[in-house]
């Protein structure tokens, strides 16, 4: 019965990062629609700041971000020009007073940066937006790339949040991703951030790798927990190479199959439950006092494009090539091409290419969508004091949801929906049904990847 179910409710769905998911964005919202949502932030907003290196010196065959692979400095060095322009076109338009509350620099490698670079851009970032004192500051780190220097710069950048990826330590595994990264490597970054006042660590895992068995993720699991992370995300290998086409070098019959997978994931997750850390959602670890962990077990928990946050910020400004943001008004994506993408950024206008801009029906539903992946249910009560108009038929739906449900995935109970134990490792799926069901026959939004 488990076996089937795993197989069946295994099929792709959205991460629902936002809602609705960015294949729903379109081209109607441009740089003049995104600087006039930008002139309603107010010194009352809070701000956080995502910033964009797309370049690695390595490329991981396993990824999917929007990152390219390069051994010269200059296309980097090119690129921060860029990127620098974008920081002043948008910080220009946003009310000084705005205090930024967050700012996590993703890639690609950021930590591949030359050190003067790193702190040149957070000179440019505080001399266009004005940074709250206790601002969190979260960089994702390739140890591959860091030396004293860079740590140095980090610290002096004012880093508070260090994120590795590990994914796994087994060679063979390593190997058949193109990501070499010994354990005494990964423990000498984590000690280092931490003697220059780190205060968190974040640690990635992944599931589902070639070559992978349950000894090798048992043995990396273990290696992880020994560090001491505060934080720890377990991520499921997406297999995409239509999309990536560098996930072609990955030998496909190397991959273990859905039930392998499932059975993967469980073992890592009780590890990580038996070693002291607490579920947060469908795929993160937390300590117990971590500000992660609090926001789930208080109800504050928030999803966003980086994954699941205690952000509480009112918008998230997207800088640098791809970059989505997330305003009161709707969703806004820069140009990807990076080629373009400096082109606009350099004649000193906005790179935004594209958005979505949300309706009162579409905040209702993205609410309890969130809470479905955050908290595994959500509050009639809460949904009726947000979204007066859109109760109703959300109850409704939550409960016709609820009864057609022959697996136990959820039900109502409480005064709200529910997911099940059985129902939680599902959690995506059941929200992408549950969507389905929202949309009332029209196809609104419903199942998109």
């Amino acid at each position: 019965m488990q076996d089937a179910l795993v197989e069946r409710l295994s099929s792709p769905v959205p991460r629902y990062t936002s809602y609705p998911t960015a294949p729903h964005f379109n081209e109607s919202i441009g740089p003049e629609v995104y600087a006039d949502w930008l002139s309603t932030l107010t010194a009352a907003s809070r701000l956080s700041l995502y910033a964009h290196i797309p370049y690695c010196d390595r490329l991981c065959w396993f990824c999917a971000c929007h990152t390219k692979q390069t051994l010269r400095y200059e296309p980097v060095e090119a690129y921060l020009w860029g990127l620098h322009a974008e920081i002043a076109a948008i910080g220009a338009r946003v009310d000084r007073a705005t205090l930024v509350t967050a700012l996590h620099f993703g890639g690609g490698s950021p930590t591949l940066l030359r050190p003067d670079d790193m702190r040149a851009l957070k000179t440019c970032l505080e001399a266009n937006f004005t940074f709250a004192d206790d601002a969190e500051i979260s960089v994702e780190m390739d140890p591959n790339d860091l030396d004293d220097e860079r740590h140095d710069a980090l610290a002096a950048i004012g880093i508070t949040r260090a994120s590795l990826g590990i994914q796994d330590f087994d060679p063979r595994v390593q190997k058949a991703i193109n990501r070499i990264q010994t354990f005494e490597q990964t423990r000498g970054v984590v000690e280092a951030a931490r003697a220059r006042g780190v205060r968190s660590v974040n640690c990635d895992i992944l599931y589902g790798l070639p070559f992978q068995t349950m000894e090798t993720l048992a043995e990396t699991v273990r290696a992880v927990i020994s560090l001491a992370p505060d934080r720890i995300a377990l991520f499921g290998y997406a297999h995409v190479p239509w999309m990536k086409k560098h996930q072609t070098m990955i030998d496909e019959a190397a991959l273990p199959g859905i039930l392998a997978r499932f059975e993967q994931m469980r073992m890592a997750g009780e590890m990580l439950l038996a070693a002291g850390y607490e579920a947060v959602g469908i795929d993160h670890f937390a300590l117990p006092a971590d500000r992660l962990a609090v926001a789930a077990r208080n109800g504050t928990l928030r999803r966003n494009f980086q994954g699941y946050t205690d952000d509480q910020a009112d918008a998230l400004i997207g800088l640098g090539a791809s970059a989505i943001g997330q305003l009161p008004q709707g969703y806004i994506q820069n140009m990807p091409a990076t080629g373009e993408y400096l082109r606009r950024a350099e004649e000193g206008g906005l790179a935004a290419v594209r958005g979505y801009a949300l309706t009162d029906e579409d905040r209702a539903r993205a609410y309890v969508i969130e809470r479905v992946m955050c908290d595994f249910g959500f509050s009639f009560a809460d949904v009726a004091d947000r979204f007066p108009a859109f109760a109703a038929v959300i109850r409704g739906e939550a409960k016709a949801f609820a009864a057609s449900d022959r697996d136990g995935l959820c039900r109502i109970e409480e005064g709200g929906f529910r997911l099940t134990p059985t129902g939680r490792p599902f959690a995506r799926t059941v929200a992408a049904v549950f969507d389905a069901h929202l949309a009332s026959g029209r196809g609104r939004h419903s199942v998109a990847v």
